[in-house]
């Protein structure tokens, strides 16, 4: 990260991901970021309620992997994990699932130069998941997604996201990648901070930061499943229906733990350049590319491109020209209570919306095996949203 990028303002929360993690972004991207009017503060965010059947509980496992040291910190013999949990739950009342912590929020807002607010006000984030609610469904009968968050992105940030799908039906697991955001606390109190982000200009880190991610995510699933599973709705999930899905350098995470780990089934790339390298027999699993502008085919960034020659079973590439590369995470849920501008053309609530169905249609086709016909063709209901076919026509 170039000391520049490390100290923008406003536009650190919005646009530092996207530095790290993708190609750079169009001009009218950076242009927007830096001089769109910040909102005035209004107080904590509450983000928009799940649109499923199922009442959602959301609990938190602290995740110990003995079998390697960790990639960052070489000095810690352990890489542990902290992972938050959304899925169906039984109905009843009881207590919002918290956001983050206050230090969390403290740590994220300083590290992302974002000022003028309390430190605390991500914490005070409404969720609409009930903490440690008693988890509902048959045994065996839930698929199960990982959600993987963006370079210097806590897991938190894709809550709209978790909430939703476990609405519908899913367990969903939102994995913090230890050091490679500003704060993760462990259950003894332990707070570990972003030892990555002074690495992120040495040669291959793109391709490290994936690699560690799909071994986290292997030992994530290893502890949700089986025998030994550490949860105790571990029973309820159906371990051969499991897909993953990323945000920025997140994208490039889920297309390596697919080549790593079989138990994966289909992924999602949400805006974020591919450096997993898909070897030349191609990747017969379903994806999904979901980008912004910068992210068309023949664009700024060419790793889709060159995958997408790679990717030899169902495969779609969908383009919000109206999009920042925040769009598919809860930053512009946050917006207004960060007093930032919202970033890119959608508004916050259109933006989680389009998120929030194109994943689950995603999921219903390649889990649930389920038609999707909004995901074959343009959809009146969503506009903003193109289809892309490389080497053909344009995006329609």
């Amino acid at each position: 990260m170039s000391h520049a990028v490390k100290h923008l303002a406003v536009a650190g929360l919005i646009g530092l991901a996207a530095a790290a993690c993708t190609a750079p972004p169009p001009p009218r991207t950076v242009a927007a970021a830096a001089t769109a009017p910040a909102a005035a503060p209004t107080g904590a965010a509450a983000l928009p309620a799940p649109t499923g059947p199922h009442p959602v509980g959301a609990t938190t496992l602290y995740l110990k992997d003995a079998s390697r040291p960790d990639p960052w910190v070489p000095e810690a013999k352990a890489r542990e994990l902290m992972v938050t949990l959304w899925y169906p739950a039984r109905a009843g009342e009881g207590r919002r699932a918290p956001y983050m912590t206050a230090k969390e929020s403290e740590l994220t807002l300083r590290g992302k130069k974002v000022t003028g607010v309390p430190y605390d006000v991500l914490s005070r984030t409404r969720t609409n998941a009930v903490d440690d609610a008693k988890p509902a469904g048959r045994t065996g009968s839930l698929p199960l997604v990982v959600l993987s968050p963006g370079f210097t992105m806590p897991r938190s940030t894709l809550t709209s996201l978790g909430e939703e799908l476990a609405s519908r039906g899913y367990v969903v697991a939102g994995v913090d990648h230890t050091y490679e955001n500003y704060a993760t606390t462990f259950p003894d109190g332990r707070v570990a901070e972003c030892v990555a982000c002074d690495s992120d200009t040495d040669p291959g880190f793109g391709a490290k930061v994936a690699d560690v991610r799909a071994a986290d995510v292997s030992f994530v699933l290893d502890q949700l499943t089986g025998p030994h599973a550490k949860w105790e709705g571990s029973s309820l999930i159906d371990p051969s229906e499991i897909a993953m899905a990323g945000h920025s350098i997140g994208g490039a995470g889920a297309v390596a733990a697919m080549l790593k780990d079989a138990r994966v089934r289909a992924g999602i790339d949400m805006d974020g350049t591919t450096y997993a390298r898909i070897p030349k027999s191609g990747l017969s699993r379903p994806f999904l590319f979901m980008g912004s502008a910068g992210h068309e085919p023949a664009g700024r960034d060419n790793s889709w491109d060159r995958d997408w020659k790679l990717l030899t079973g169902w495969k779609r590439w969908l383009v919000l020209p109206g999009a920042d590369h925040q769009s598919f995470t809860d930053v512009p849920l946050l917006a207004g209570a960060l007093g930032i501008a919202v970033p890119g053309d959608l508004s916050p609530d259109r933006s989680a919306e389009i998120t929030r169905t194109y994943v689950r249609a995603f999921l219903d086709r390649h889990l649930r095996h389920e038609p999707q016909s909004l995901l074959d063709e343009p959809s009146p209901r969503y506009p903003e949203v193109r289809l892309c076919t490389p080497g053909g026509a344009a995006c329609r």
